[in-house]
């Protein structure tokens, strides 16, 4: 295990009706002014965004709103955030929302007080050294964005799809959670959401990393919970139980606490988001097509975790022959997603012919020669998982 250290101060509120909290949150965290961002109007139709307004001002917390955050969010609602925040003199960022919500006020919050170009910290130019705090009410159990200190954002011009990482400065203060705010979510938004919290986990649990035995043991047990839980949350949406499980699920997955002391992947997230960047598909469904191509390139090119993962997360029995029971364990995992609703082709995903040439292009532009870890992957070995997704 390599050293580490961990860092996760978020204050997460979970539970029934914990939104009516959320005024006395803000105020606790030092809020007097804050911007509240939304995404499109489930918010409003739900009621939720009245319900939150009506806490704030209870609490004595003046606010303004930034709505029509899109999936895949832009640079172009973070530049129209940013200001809007210098003329309200925020002093609080609030997402109500999912992941892209979410990213859109963590890249607001950390381009408010910097006086260049936010877009310098995605594009490795500057390291935010401050940030106005952010706040979450969750919708969308997904991205996990309420308890990392991630964002990431598509600059337009070029379609760059980038991720910024820091672990201390745009850690939310705290997360409130509601797993009866997800009753209503479509079934594709519940199976892409169960998807990306699998792919959060898998990136972290496919490491070269010896002696990880606690981080390997509560990848698997997580990822065995969202297999488990997505069926029944899919059955039956209004289950609580179900609900809940995924909502902490997404969480966990992407908070830390499932890497600590491990060299982690993320390959097939920049390879990802070359797919989502050109052509506007939903992260968690261009993850359920590039990462069982990612499993199957690495179960003939570096096959022990692959094989572990195929005998304890899908029940695989061991065999001499270690490729096989890892591909076995890759075609368990198509049939899961398959199971929920989910694509595994570029053809199902609704792109029939990608062009490939383009994605392995701007992905190495993006994220340079090599990327991921688990094994180095130049352009050839990129253009191979993009065709193995064919």
């Amino acid at each position: 295990m390599k050293d580490f250290t961990f860092y996760s101060p978020t204050e997460f509120v979970f539970g029934r009706g914990t939104e009516h909290q959320t005024g006395s949150l803000v105020r606790a965290y030092g809020g007097t002014r804050a911007i509240v961002v939304y995404g499109g109007g489930s918010a409003v139709r739900s009621g939720l965004l009245g319900r939150v307004e009506e806490s704030l001002a209870e609490a004595g917390v003046e606010y303004c709103e930034l709505g029509g955050v899109q999936p895949n969010p832009t640079d172009a609602k973070v530049y129209e955030g940013i200001d809007l925040c210098r003329r309200a003199k925020a002093d609080f960022l609030l997402a109500v929302g999912g992941g892209s919500v979410i990213d859109t006020a963590k890249a607001m919050a950390a381009g408010v007080p910097y006086s260049g170009d936010f877009w310098d910290f995605f594009a490795g130019r500057a390291v935010p050294g401050e940030a106005l705090p952010v706040g979450v009410v969750l919708t969308i159990p997904a991205a996990g964005s309420e308890g990392s200190g991630n964002s990431v954002i598509t600059k337009l011009d070029g379609l760059h799809k980038l991720s910024l990482r820091t672990p201390k400065v745009l850690r939310p203060a705290f997360a409130v959670m509601d797993p009866a705010l997800t009753f209503t979510l479509p079934a594709w938004q519940t199976a892409c959401g169960a998807t990306d919290m699998m792919a959060h986990i898998m990136e972290r649990y496919f490491t070269n990393t010896e002696a990880t035995s606690v981080a390997d043991r509560m990848c698997e047990g997580v990822m065995l919970s969202i297999i488990e839980e997505t069926p029944k949350a899919l059955h039956k949406p209004d289950d609580y139980g179900a609900r809940a499980n995924l909502m902490w699920a997404g969480t966990v997955a992407h908070n830390g606490t499932c890497g600590v002391g491990c060299e982690e992947d993320w390959a097939s997230h920049f390879m990802e988001h070359e797919v989502s960047a050109v052509y506007g598909v939903t992260h968690g469904a261009g993850l359920a097509v590039i990462f069982p191509a990612w499993l199957t390139y690495m179960a003939g090119h570096n096959v022990r975790k692959v094989e572990q993962w195929a005998r304890r997360v899908w029940g695989v029995v061991a065999g001499a022959d270690a490729m096989s029971v890892a591909l076995e364990g890759v075609a368990c995992f198509k049939r899961f997603l398959h199971f929920i609703g989910m694509p595994v082709t570029f053809g199902e995903l609704g792109i029939a012919n990608p062009d490939i040439s383009l994605l392995v292009d701007k992905l190495h532009e993006d994220k340079g020669e090599l990327v991921g870890n688990y094994i180095r992957l130049d352009r050839k070995a990129t253009r191979e998982i993009y065709e193995l997704a064919l």
